[in-house]
């Protein structure tokens, strides 16, 4: 892989580290469902006017956008506002990498080579030591709503690797389209008209920085780096990066929300760094030096 490409996947990285906190903060200001419709409908519009739509199927591409859009972040904002804490949500969301390989290799045929199983291993084993340091007291619903959060995002990845070298922005936005409308249906049938017309009425420039924030550096920048890399190298390659999201969102928590770190989830960090180098170094031996292009 490139090193521009992995400092791309970084820059994702970093960012949807942060975004767990910024979602934290959204769904305390709307109702959660509300604050996802909200998000993909800005991530939409007003792109789609100014973004052809990508060389892919349309049911590929609203597929995508149902599973990236509308699954992962019900469940994600749900479970957030539910108590699970950013930090801990950001870890948990991670096991996404283990089911994308998986499906991958149901449905792709993408066998995942013995560095990336080990890999694998030693970064599950690191988000195993921290999330058993913040388990206690997040409950057992709020976790399973972000490992179906989880199985959607690893649905998503293989949808992007299944559309191939499309336009990742294109992708993305015209994906987007798909989302609002389920979202806004979901939000009106479990939060209610009143619930909604309350958040408008009192819809202020913090909310739409939030909602801003969410949609365009989380959603469309994020999401077509993420697509453009899952359409240039086997999702196995790229999926692992996002182990490292726990590691800013963990760190993003601490700084912003006051969330605390303690030395047991600073080990199982650095398990999680040391699974995505040993995931990579089978693709980095593949080649006879590290290209720069």
């Amino acid at each position: 892989m490139p090193i521009r490409h992995i400092l791309l996947a970084l820059l994702v990285v970093a960012i949807w580290g942060f975004n767990f906190v910024v979602i934290k903060l959204s769904v305390e200001a709307l109702p959660p469902i509300l604050a996802a419709a909200l998000r993909f409908s800005a991530a939409a519009f007003p792109a789609i006017l100014f973004v052809k739509p990508p060389k892919a199927p349309a049911w590929l591409v609203i597929a995508f956008g149902l599973s990236f859009g509308f699954a992962l972040y019900a469940f994600l904002n749900l479970s957030i506002s539910w108590g699970m804490p950013a930090g801990l949500s950001s870890l948990v969301l991670q096991t996404q990498a283990f089911f994308t390989m998986a499906m991958a290799f149901v449905l792709l045929g993408e066998r995942p080579s013995r560095f990336q199983v080990i890999g694998a291993g030693i970064a599950f084993l690191g988000i195993g030591v921290i999330a058993f340091e913040r388990i206690e007291g997040a409950g057992f619903v709020p976790l399973m709503m972000v490992l179906l959060a989880a199985v959607a995002w690893g649905l998503a990845n293989v949808l992007t690797k299944k559309a191939g070298k499309v336009n990742a922005i294109a992708f993305t936005v015209w994906g987007s389209l798909a989302a609002p409308l389920p979202l806004f249906a979901l939000s009106f049938a479990t939060e209610g008209s009143e619930a909604i017309l309350a958040a408008f009425t009192g819809f202020g420039w913090s909310d739409a920085a939030l909602i801003a924030f969410l949609a365009y550096p989380a959603t469309l920048l994020g999401g077509g780096i993420w697509s453009w890399l899952l359409g240039r190298h086997p999702a196995s390659v790229v999926a692992p990066f996002t182990l490292l999201v726990p590691i800013t969102g963990l760190l993003s928590g601490y700084l912003v929300l006051g969330e605390t770190i303690t030395a047991i989830e600073i080990v199982g960090g650095m398990l999680v760094i040391a699974g995505l180098i040993v995931t990579l170094r089978k693709s980095k031996s593949a080649e006879p030096t590290i290209r720069l292009d």
